[in-house]
């Protein structure tokens, strides 16, 4: 056996799997960034009716090339509570018919086109200004590398054929009984957990049929191995997460699963009725083409058994939605402790769909929002209402929470950041950055207001009558304040100039309130009824208000950068 021969097709097919690879992330990319705001729709769109959140997982996974990015965005909206189980089941249903998309991708063969195509792709991307050019470039780049990566691995293959030793190696791989077929079944399920992509093990088996290394039957069968090899991702990345995001994972892998074992028992049949439904064409068909073997329906037979597959699948597990639900609802029971979401459950692969991902952040910077509302809610009750330490308690545990939180939101955004991200997307992440910031510095002077009434207790300096009330008139107007500024960043209307004059003019009445307070105060301490400490402590806490207005107006002026 040659040596160099074999360094050779290694070379090739490592490159061409390579280039398939990194055009499937270039395409994937590049779809998602021009589909844009119409990506964020369809998930948002998604309700519990089971046929249009199918629906919407077909559509999504289209755009996005790949139904493991699809099931990982998925089992992260529901471990942040953004999706419920019933709406993720169905997604997950349709990421399994969307996927099949980039088999029939793959029938167009380009072939050699493939590299003038990544070429002219390429110079559009490197020089275009418009960044909806750019990325449409960068998909269409992403389609010239899987067609030539293909052609490498399939050019890479065809010398295996002239060695004995490997042709009888793969005549151990045949899809001609009940057992061959679930070996082959395993093998592809074992392939796609290794390189973690149900397309690069399919262009592998189109590349392997194609060289005529194996026929039609076994590449059928390793495609539907494949299934169930690509539901290791959700399953990852649930690890950690909710109990929902679990059992979403689980539904993924349990619907393949049961898929897999209907198929292989009545393989046969399967493989006449996918010949029948596309007119009787002969996968195993062989012509010369320029003195080369070809095989000319070999990639649309692998393409529709697929297909095929998927949509049967789906279509009989539509009508079982209930009863997948109950049973992963069985498999994975409630925790004993109660969950919160946070953002760290999210698995780093939530960045490979940055549309999705900073849609995701942005949900965190809702919940720091409320947070932070609900801590104004608690701080009202602490400094004018009855003792209570086990409010006081959520009220400090709460301000540890959104540190952690804000740590959590830096990190991801910064992952985020460091990757090949629009400009949109860009300052979208710039703007959460310093809203993470913001609201956590409002979570601090909370909790440094009530410190202080906490600090004059103990000192047996209650404050004044008078000044108590000043001190609830003012929380009163910096809370409704709060309310209008989260409201604003919650239904996106921040950045409206009409808001913003609105809240900034709240801002300066606020400013008002303080300056009118502090005037009082330095009269009641003039007069000899207040004590230099009690003084201090006060004047902390009216400039700790408006410390809490002026962080609120940095969120809403992050929207006028």
């Amino acid at each position: 056996m040659d040596a160099a021969l074999l360094i050779e097709i290694l070379m090739k097919v490592v490159g061409g799997l390579g280039l398939f690879l990194l055009g499937m992330k270039h395409m994937s990319e590049g779809m998602q960034t021009v589909a844009g705001d119409g990506l964020r729709k369809m998930i948002t769109a998604v309700t519990n009716n089971r046929f249009m959140a199918c629906i919407m997982g077909v559509l999504t996974t289209c755009l996005v090339q790949s139904s493991s990015i699809t099931t990982v965005l998925v089992v992260g909206l529901v471990n942040s509570g953004f999706m419920t189980l019933k709406q993720a089941i169905g997604v997950i249903m349709g990421a399994n018919i969307g996927t099949t998309i980039t088999g029939w991708i793959l029938v167009l063969k380009i072939g050699k086109y493939g590299l003038p195509l990544l070429g002219v792709a390429a110079l559009f991307f490197l020089f275009s200004r418009r960044d909806r050019l750019r990325y449409a470039a960068m998909a269409v780049m992403g389609i010239g590398m899987i067609f030539f990566g293909l052609e490498l691995m399939s050019g890479g293959f065809k010398p295996l054929r002239s060695m004995p030793a490997f042709v009888e190696w793969f005549h151990l791989f045949q899809a001609d009984s009940y057992f061959g077929v679930l070996k082959c079944a395993f093998i592809g399920c074992v392939m796609t957990l290794i390189v973690q992509s149900s397309s690069a093990t399919l262009g592998i088996t189109i590349g392997l049929a194609e060289a005529g290394m194996i026929p039609y039957p076994t590449a059928a069968a390793l495609v539907i191995g494949e299934n169930v090899g690509t539901t290791i991702t959700a399953l990852l990345a649930s690890i950690g997460g909710t109990t929902n995001a679990r059992r979403a994972a689980w539904s993924h892998s349990i619907f393949n699963l049961t898929g897999v074992l209907w198929v292989t028992a009545i393989f046969g049949f399967y493989l006449v009725f996918v010949r029948w439904m596309l007119g009787g064409l002969d996968f195993d068909l062989k012509t010369v083409v320029n003195g080369e073997e070809t095989f000319p329906h070999i990639r649309a037979g692998i393409a529709a058994t697929h297909t095929f597959f998927n949509v049967i699948n789906t279509a009989l597990f539509l009508p079982l939605f209930p009863v997948l639900a109950k049973l992963v609802t069985a498999l994975v029971p409630e925790s004993r402790e109660k969950e919160t979401p946070h953002l760290t459950y999210l698995n780093i692969r939530m960045l490979d769909a940055p549309v999705m991902a900073i849609e995701q952040s942005k949900a965190e910077i809702g919940r720091m929002a409320d947070a932070v509302q609900k801590m104004s809610g608690w701080l009202r009750d602490g400094l004018f209402g009855e003792e209570d330490p086990v409010r006081d308690k959520k009220l400090f545990h709460r301000e540890e929470i959104l540190d952690v939180v804000q740590k959590e939101v830096v990190e991801f955004l910064s992952n985020l950041m460091s990757s090949n991200i629009p400009q949109q997307i860009t300052i979208e992440s710039r703007r959460q950055l310093r809203m993470a910031d913001e609201y956590e510095s409002i979570s601090d002077y909370m909790t440094g207001i009530f410190k202080l009434k906490k600090k004059l207790i103990k000192a047996g300096l209650p404050i004044s009558e008078t000044g108590n009330n000043e001190l609830q008139q003012l929380h009163d107007a910096v809370d409704t304040f709060l309310q209008h500024v989260n409201a604003a960043v919650r239904d996106d209307s921040a950045g409206s100039e009409r808001v913003q004059q609105g809240l900034h003019a709240e801002g300066k009445a606020i400013t008002r309130l303080v300056k009118s307070f502090r005037a009082s105060h330095m009269r009641r301490v003039e007069n000899g009824e207040v004590s230099p400490l009690k003084s201090l402590a006060y004047t902390d806490m009216l400039s700790g208000y408006r410390k809490i207005k002026d962080h609120g107006l940095n969120i809403i002026e992050t929207y006028a950068d």
